[in-house]
């Protein structure tokens, strides 16, 4: 593997889990990578990883850095990305780091970010692991691991797996998504990408199917899921369902999308919150694939580390 620069963010919540984030560390300069800026793993503000000044400055500094890193890795998510979109340099960004070969990445409420990038000046990042929560799992995940590598230095980013459903075809167009909760916290505001035409990546963790149901359902009467192409569902992780679900499920909301929406949903993808996640380029072009329950997804068009 290849020695690489990673430089540290931490946007939104507090890293409760300092140990993780630690042992995080260590793995990746065991491996032979260059970790900076990990000061801000212990930086505390309430429950934010310090306050709003010291957190956009994670993000508007780069595009003041003389040597980009070949990664920026948030900590952790949490929340608290929200409260610095206004206030993101985003043609600064725009002018640093477009056309260049750096991956940005993270997930759950780094979300909020990524879209509003890709939104205002049409940059790619990775929907990837975090240091904490992945990097410095207690068992590293070697899935996560084999597919996080393989997506930011290649130019085409492959994943492959079994679905349960109905639906097959092949769709093309803009990957996009990521966390469903931040993407529905966008909606009516500048920070919402405009996607024609997309494959939209949802996952979520800590929410009921009736919760999930309701945001998809928000996404669809504001016009969104009508400028689709297909839906890709991850993982929807740590909820428990009841005598009083009476069989309702995510199958149930999944099925209730496709008979309302006429769009495919393709499930069960390994991408989210769960140990087991694939990196995904938000921004590319894709293709999407599906036959008889096999699914393939290929992107291009995103960051590339030399």
């Amino acid at each position: 593997m290849v020695p690489r620069q990673i430089r540290l963010i931490s946007p939104s919540g507090y890293c409760h889990n300092q140990l993780a984030a630690l042992r995080g560390v260590e793995r990746l300069r065991d491996a032979g990578h260059q970790v900076e800026n990990d000061a801000v793993i212990t930086r505390r503000f309430q429950r934010f990883a310090g306050n709003d000044e010291q957190r956009l400055a994670d993000i508007n500094q780069l595009a003041q850095l003389q040597t980009l890193p070949d990664i920026v890795l948030a900590v952790r998510g949490g929340y608290g990305a929200s409260r610095l979109l206004e206030s993101i340099d985003y043609i600064g960004l725009q002018r640093r780091l477009l056309n260049q070969p750096l991956a940005l990445c993270g997930h759950s409420d780094f979300t909020a970010i990524q879209l509003a990038l890709l939104a205002q000046v049409g940059l790619i990042t990775f929907s990837a692991p975090m240091l904490a929560g992945n990097f410095g799992a207690e068992v590293l995940s070697e899935f996560t691991l084999r597919h996080f590598w393989q997506a930011v230095s290649s130019p085409t980013v492959n994943v492959a797996w079994q679905s349960d459903t109905p639906d097959s075809g092949e769709w093309q167009g803009t990957l996009w998504g990521g966390n469903l909760a931040m993407i529905c916290s966008l909606i009516g505001t500048p920070w919402m990408p405009q996607i024609e035409n997309g494959i939209l990546v949802i996952e979520d963790v800590n929410e009921h199917p009736f919760r999930i149901e309701r945001m998809l359902i928000q996404l669809q009467q504001c016009g969104i899921l009508g400028r689709q192409q297909a839906i890709v569902t991850g993982s929807f992780t740590s909820t428990a369902l009841s005598d009083y679900d009476n069989g309702f499920d995510f199958s149930t909301v999944w099925q209730r999308v496709r008979d309302t929406s006429g769009l495919p949903v393709i499930s069960d993808l390994a991408f989210g919150h769960a140990a087991d996640t694939v990196t995904l380029p938000l921004g590319a072009s894709a293709r999407l694939q599906v036959m008889q329950g096999q699914a393939q997804l290929q992107a291009t068009g995103q960051p590339v580390l030399r």
